[in-house]
């Protein structure tokens, strides 16, 4: 290593921290890579004058031509084993559903018929594919029936009847004005968990075997109901033991009551999962398994669900036991229920509803009826699948005070949907004999299946054409004509970083966030609204040397709330911080709430504590356990600004704003120089314990963004929604209630304050103009102003989960934007997990938000058409904590299975077409993380008092080394230079599915920066973001940056990351120019993701770097 660091910072610009110091961060201009050989042949045309002396990086050693005009060769799916018609009428008396269910799919809002040519076979990439693997022709378990559907006739039952696009209905087919949910009721995923004690190993990963048998199929029944005992499900056990599932249900327990009615019960029927304390799996559906076998096939389901759950009829009676126990439990009267109604009569029975379940993940579930044995749902579920599977599984539930019992099972093969020809019919529901759970009960369904190939919304881009209309299907709009300004980190100083160009002899400017932020707030004249996981009052906004001041948030808040500002805070109220009769706990996560409600005790602003409250209609049990395990973790700032003509207008910043201890930073990301200035009395660092004098800070990187114009508004209506609802939720004073809901501004009566359709626009003609959207993850348990009706989710477009109204849409505009991608995809994330439904072990565990399986799936895509994408995921090297803590080893654990299962998906593509010799899975997919190194200061005064911690702990062999990561908070996404997610939201089921942390992001992008309107790189503020990210981690810029889709960039950036991978964990101590380390796996050809040799823990702390199996509550960790 070269020790001559020269005399600059590193960016070639004088570091304001240590002016004089004889070991400072080296030079732009030395190139930590400068001994890599060769030339790198640029051929195409730089807009950035770099004046940077970088030796060219060396040339790769394949060539992969990049494709020019972007193509979609999709081939057109197999043609189904048989057709799937019904011949027999229904003996439901309903009117007859609508034409657009019985032809061919109409691609509903907002999607069209795409053309015939989509169709059509495309031409054939240039590599020649071997033979496919075994999967493409199916798995074989026995023997396969014909299958018989039925047309619909109508229902006439006594229940309601009611026509519900629920779910994920961003394309309902009613209601064109209205936004329908574009995923399904991930709320459900907390669902009736049974699970086999059939201990056979799993299958791998691609194609992924069921469990375990798959259920024998139901055949579709006539009028006459033909005999069914070829139908089979499949009985289930229970285990007490390492149970990764949760009860859907009132007192949901560890094990199970196998209580029934001798009447009417079938055997699966017991309850499962009464009195479960386990709630942290609301995304796995375990379904009774047959032991025989049946020739079913295993095939990706890779595009959207179109079903309707029409109805259900004889359904036996599950409550006679119910009965007593409900009487003793308290349990209402039917009239008086939270379940939508059947027949108000004073017999008690079955309180039904649906699950719809692929690979046991739950990606749909009605409502609950209550009391009804016929019961009509008529819902709609539109949702995005990205599942191997042999079966589609509906399962039919009866939900009861002590526990949710499964009445039976439909099993619908993939092989009968995969044509994507409209499968509609009336099924028997069959009972773990495979016998029907009651003669005569039947499920009435419709199913089509519409693969990526048809979806022609997703092959133009993200930001396609001026009629685009942003993620459809959203509680919130695409909102056009706005600003928005992108940060990194806390604070940029004035020349940290170099200079990007962008497109019209533009620059770009590196925003500075918190200066933002306390300019908005003094400047601030009507409100200013603050939500955060944590807001500490004693917290500096300002410290660069420019405009540094001594005033704390707290004292900014006071004294614009004595100017007549109307200032609120809506804090995560931590449940373990406590302040009682003069007893005070900080709390585990040490958020100071309580700290900061004190502060603010006797002033005029109003701190809400807002505990993580589940909602009414969960189970007792789990509301106790979502207060205690899940967070309110949204961050914004929402304050009225200047708007011209002596009118106000709403901004907002969203993004990862802690406003609290630890979290100020810059680009250098110093760990010891800044201990006492910049961090002086803002020391953190949760990985020591005990006495950390002279250890190093935790570096901290984020990503936040302001939003001016019509978007910002959604981010205030978030605010007032979750306002009302935790004032409600304060309880019992009804004079404080009433000041907590007297204190939101009604900004309608403001005649100063410009409405959402009346504030400033950027014109579409401006080239800076932006549009965006405003994205969550929150239900009804959080929110005032969700539907009370499950049937009316629709209206708003949330998803409808057993009775709960859930807003999924992050979720939904991160698998949007993944589909639409066609050059590259970057991502900073505090967390990477989940798709477990496709990991080679644990499929059972719940984490089943499908973004790994989409990127996973895309780059399958772009290598069977033999075009370049490239995708870079920057994490940090460990969780935040104690690495070897048990939740940290396992949360490592489940990242390690995504990347493997992510590595092997693409590596199974590179064969399927021949090219595993001239490429390896890592020219397609890349994991990093940030570290940083300091060279010894002689200037360096640290003060150390105590006890110095033991010689070969962790505090002293990290500050000997001088060493330790940056801690990547962001939550970030970029399409192609083109498309910006950025927020709140890790990626885990956490933040993903809704009922667990609530989580808000926008998204955003310049329609005049775009590919559909530039067709080459659009060079925009978020390329100019992008760019500048890169220059922060590298430490450079390079022009193959331009290209990062390009093998030439993957391989440079790959190259970087390893030797600055070695300088960081090499014996000698030398200052590190570049931050961007490779994550310290190994990955071979074949996409096997291992230990590092000779790294297989993480420097200085400890900790195995792939995590550990320890046993952990799952909740805790996905």
């Amino acid at each position: 290593m070269d020790h001559n660091h020269g005399s600059s910072s590193p960016y070639n610009y004088p570091n304001p921290y240590y002016p004089q110091n004889p070991h400072p961060p080296p030079q732009y201009g030395h190139d930590p890579y400068a001994n890599l050989p060769q030339q790198y042949p640029y051929n195409h045309p730089s807009p950035h004058p770099f004046n940077y002396p970088y030796p060219p990086p060396p040339q790769p050693c394949f060539s992969a031509p990049h494709s020019g005009p972007i193509n979609y060769p999709y081939p057109p799916p197999p043609p189904p084993p048989s057709s799937a018609h019904n011949t027999a009428s229904f003996d439901f008396n309903r009117p007859p559903p609508s034409s657009d269910f019985l032809g061919p799919h109409p691609y509903p809002f907002p999607y069209q018929a795409p053309p015939d040519s989509h169709g059509h076979p495309q031409p054939q990439p240039q590599p020649q594919p071997r033979a496919p693997f075994s999967f493409h022709t199916g798995f074989e378990y026995g023997s396969s029936s014909p299958y018989n559907y039925q047309q619909n006739e109508a229902y006439s039952q006594s229940g309601q009847y009611s026509q519900t696009h629920s779910v994920a209905g961003p394309y309902q087919q009613e209601n064109m004005s209205s936004q329908g949910s574009a995923y399904p009721p991930l709320h459900d995923l907390m669902s009736n968990v049974r699970l086999s004690d059939n201990n056979q190993p799993t299958a791998p990963a691609s194609p992924p075997a069921p469990a375990a048998h798959p259920l024998l199929h139901s055949n579709s029944v006539t009028k006459e109901e033909k005999p069914w005992g070829h139908s089979n499900s499949v009985p289930t056990e229970e285990r007490n033991h390492d149970f990764y599932g949760y009860s859907n249900n009132s007192f949901s327990g560890w094990g199970s009551s196998p209580h029934s009615d001798p009447g009417n019960s079938p055997n699966i029927s017991d309850y499962s999962g009464s009195f479960n304390d386990s709630v942290h799996n609301q995304s796995l559906q375990i379904v009774p398994v047959q032991n025989n076998a049946s020739s079913l096939r295993v095939l990706l389901l890779h595009g959207n669900l179109d079903i309707w759950v029409h109805g259900a009829k004889n359904l036996p009676n599950m409550d006679m036991f119910h009965k007593t126990l409900g009487e003793m439990f308290g349990r209402r009267p039917a009239n008086s229920s939270t379940k939508v109604e059947g027949t108000v009569s004073h017999k008690i029975t079955s309180d039904p509803y649906v699950t719809i379940s692929i690979s046991n993940a739950v990606i749909g579930r009605t409502f609950v009826i209550s009391n009804n044995e016929n019961p009509v749902w008529e819902q709609h579920f539109y949702v995005y699948v990205a599942h191997y599977a042999a079966e589609l599984h509906f399962v039919v539930k009866d939900s009861d005070v002590v526990g949710s019992q499964i009445i039976g099972v439909v099993a619908i093969p993939v092989e009968q949907i995969y044509s994507g020809e409209r499968v509609e019919g009336t099924y028997p529901i069959l009972n773990n004999n495979g016998k029907p759970c009651k003669p005569g009960a039947v499920l009435n369904l419709s199913i089509q299946y519409i693969p990526m190939e048809k979806l022609i919304i997703y092959h133009q881009g993200v930001g396609a054409g001026p009629d685009y209309i942003g993620v459809p299907g959203t509680y919130f709009p695409l909102r056009k004509g706005g600003t928005v300004t992108l940060y990194q980190d806390a604070h940029v100083p004035d020349g940290c970083l170099p200079d990007v160009m962008l497109d019209n002899g533009m620059h770009y400017v590196h925003g500075k966030c918190w200066v933002d932020i306390f300019d908005a707030i003094q400047e601030a004249r009507r409100l200013i609204y603050i939500t955060g996981w944590s807001v500490w009052h004693r917290v500096r906004l300002l410290r660069d040397a420019r405009n540094a001041s001594d005033s704390t948030l707290g004292e900014l808040l006071r004294i614009k709330s004595q100017e007549g500002v109307r200032v609120l805070l809506l804090v995560w109220d931590d449940p373990t911080s406590r302040s009682i009769l003069g007893y005070r706990t900080d709390g585990v996560m040490a958020t100071h709430d309580e700290e900061t409600r004190r502060f603010f005790k006797h002033s005029s602003v109003q701190v809400l504590l807002c505990p993580r409250v589940a909602a009414k209609r969960h189970s007792w049990v789990k509301q106790q356990e979502v207060g205690t395990i899940y967070t309110h973790h949204q961050k914004t700032v929402i304050v009225d600004a200047d708007a011209g003509n002596n009118k106000r207008k709403i901004v907002a910043f969203v993004g990862g704003l802690d406003l609290c201890d630890g979290r100020y930073d810059t680009p250098h990301h110093p760990l010891f120089r800044t201990l006492q200035t910049l961090h002086k009395d803002d020391y953190h660092n949760p990985t020591f314990t005990g006495n950390v004098g002279g250890c190093p800070r935790e570096p901290w990187h984020d990503l936040h963004s302001k939003v001016d114009g019509p978007a910002a508004y959604d981010v205030l209506t978030n605010f007032e929604e979750r306002w009302l609802k935790a004032s409600k939720l304060q309880g019992g004073i009804k004079k404080l209630k009433s000041s907590f809901d007297d204190a939101l501004l009604r900004i309608e009566r403001i005649p100063d304050i410009l409405k959402v359709f009346d504030a400033p626009s950027v014109s579409d003609d401006n080239p800076e103009a932006w549009h965006g959207q405003i994205f969550r993850s929150i239900d009804s348990g959080s929110v005032k102003g969700f539907p009370k009706d499950p049937r009316d989710a629709s209206s708003k477009n949330l998803v409808c989960g057993k009775n709960v109204l859930i807003d999924m849409s992050i979720h939904t505009a991160y698998v949007k934007a993944i589909r639409a991608a066609q050059h590259y995809i970057y991502i900073e994330n505090q967390y990477f997990i989940g798709s477990s439904f496709n990991w080679s072990q644990h499929k059972d565990l719940g984490a089943n938000n499908l973004i790994p399986m989409e990127i996973a799936l895309k780059i399958a895509e772009k290598i069977r058409a033999n075009e370049r994408f490239a995708v870079y995921i920057v994490i940090p090297m460990w969780p935040e904590g104690v690495p070897t803590g048990a939740a940290t080893q396992r949360i490592l654990f489940w990242q390690n299975k995504t990347m493997q299962m992510m590595y092997e998906t693409i590596y199974k593509a590179l064969v399927e077409v021949g090219l595993e010799a001239a490429y390896s899975p890592q020219d397609y997919l890349n994991f990093f993380c940030l570290g940083n190194r300091e060279a010894v200061d002689i200037y360096e005064n640290i003060a150390v008092s105590g006890n110095p911690p033991p010689a070969n702990s962790p505090q002293a062999t990290s500050r000997n080394n001088r060493r330790f990561m940056i801690y990547v908070h962001s939550k970030g996404m970029i399409v192609d230079d083109e498309y910006v997610i950025l927020g709140s939201a890790n990626i885990n089921q956490r933040s993903m599915e809704g009922t667990r942390d609530t989580e808000i992001a926008m998204g955003a992008y310049q329609p005049h920066h775009t590919w559909a309107r530039k067709q080459s790189y659009p060079h925009g503020q978020i390329h100019g973001f992008r760019m500048s990210l890169w220059a922060e981690h590298t430490g450079t810029i390079e022009e193959c940056f331009l290209q990062p889709e390009s093998l030439e960039c993957v391989r440079r950036v790959r190259t970087m990351a390893e030797l600055n991978w070695k300088q960081f964990s090499a014996n000698e101590i030398t200052e590190m120019r570049g931050h961007l380390l490779k994550y310290p796996v190994e990955v071979d050809r074949k996409g096997k993701v291992k230990p590092l040799p000779g790294h297989e823990e993480f420097p200085d702390v400890g900790g195995r770097i792939v995590g550990s199996f320890i046993a952990i509550q799952e909740n805790l960790t996905i």
